[in-house]
């Protein structure tokens, strides 16, 4: 029997049209580990983990966190978006910030 979190998972690494495997090299995990978030009843699972898996699905770690949650939100969209310009290098933030501008001008 599966979680929330663990339907989640599965769902968006199907949406993506990840394998178990692509999923686990993508987030610094094993197959095996994947395959227990989306079927094991208990699982913890640390926060660089959802974090991680989080980035790459583009979506919250909110939004994977909270049962209540069956889609993700423009809102929840947005802040995984902004986490991730965030977490650019400031050169490519530079080369972001002007691409916008250039994009802006029109």
């Amino acid at each position: 029997m599966s979680t929330p979190l663990g339907d989640k998972i599965r769902s968006e690494r199907k949406r993506l049209k990840l394998t178990l495997d692509e999923l686990a090299q993508k987030t610094d995990s094993s197959k095996s580990y994947i395959w227990e978030l989306e079927n094991r009843p208990v699982v913890r699972p640390s926060a660089d983990k959802i974090s991680k898996i989080a980035d790459v699905f583009g979506v919250t770690v909110e939004y994977l966190l909270d049962d209540e949650k069956q889609t993700p939100t423009e809102s929840d969209a947005d802040k995984a978006f902004f986490r991730r310009i965030g977490q650019l290098d400031p050169a490519k933030r530079a080369q972001l910030e002007k691409f916008l501008k250039a994009i802006d001008d029109d």
